[in-house]
């Protein structure tokens, strides 16, 4: 009887024990996907102002967003160039343009990893600087203003290219230009030190993919159907192209024939 007592207690304590674990396990998770979707809000929310935000705060002097830098980060191990993000601060106060910038007191807005063999970069950045620490040169990649929240690296045996999806005006009309509005595909190559733009005019970069042993790549294009300046996938078609990297042409990989009698075939017309 005792061993019997002393069992069913033991279960009790286990199975309390076990339960406290389990809530305890439940609640962590819920804090942590609470905190990932903040933290995505707080990138969409962190885009640059709009250009007309920006001409209210010019009639005034006065200016709500500075410039913050981040690490460099090794991109090229053998000829040691690095790639410096550009990112920015919003003020908790508007400030006099003639103000001292204060850069100094700037921080990352994310901690830092040794880059040394990662591929991608993540953060709010509104430029890229490519620095040659041998040549003791630097490179911006933009002079206009541009908002995007990953850099993508990608390694050939003759080149290295970096790819971005760039976000340029403010098509959604929320007041800043951020990753709700359509973005272009910006393609640097360290090798040639060339920049190339892929965009379709009013529709957003939604993938691309790089072919099998190939520069060239299939682009998944955004339609707004609603034409409300912002592309949202889980209602709104894609299209998909080919971008020849060397002669900078969009085509199509599906043939319009094609794409027509797949249309027919859904919507119940193809008899």
């Amino acid at each position: 009887m005792k061993i019997e007592k002393y069992n069913q207690r033991l279960l009790a304590v286990l199975g309390t024990v076990g339960v406290i674990f389990l809530m305890v396990a439940l609640m962590a998770f819920i804090s942590i996907t609470i905190m990932e979707h903040r933290r995505f809000d707080d990138d969409i929310e962190t885009g640059i102002l709009s250009d007309e935000k920006i001409e209210e705060l010019q009639k005034e002097n006065k200016r709500e967003q500075v410039i913050s830098y981040e690490n460099p980060r090794l991109i090229d191990t053998l000829n040691s160039i690095y790639i410096i993000p550009v990112s920015h601060k919003t003020l908790y106060e508007q400030e006099d343009i003639s103000g001292l910038l204060n850069l100094t007191k700037s921080t990352s807005n994310y901690e830092m990893g040794d880059g040394r063999y990662s591929r991608q970069y993540y953060g709010a950045f509104n430029n890229v600087i490519v620095y040659n620490s041998k040549e003791g040169t630097n490179n911006k990649l933009f002079d206009k203003r541009v908002n995007f929240s990953q850099m993508e690296a990608e390694y050939f045996e003759d080149d290295i290219y970096l790819l971005m999806s760039v976000s340029e005006k403010d098509t959604y009309k929320d007041g800043v230009i951020n990753l709700l509005d359509f973005k272009a595909l910006y393609i640097y190559s360290l090798g040639k030190r060339k920049l190339k733009k892929v965009e379709i005019v009013g529709m957003d970069i939604f993938e691309y993919k790089f072919l099998n042993n190939e520069k060239n790549l299939t682009i998944l294009f955004g339609v707004d159907k609603n034409n409300d300046g912002k592309f949202e996938d889980y209602n709104e078609p894609t299209l998909i192209k080919k971008y020849d990297f060397e002669s900078g042409k969009l085509t199509d990989i599906v043939d319009e024939k094609i794409n027509t009698e797949l249309q027919k075939t859904l919507e119940g017309t193809n008899k």
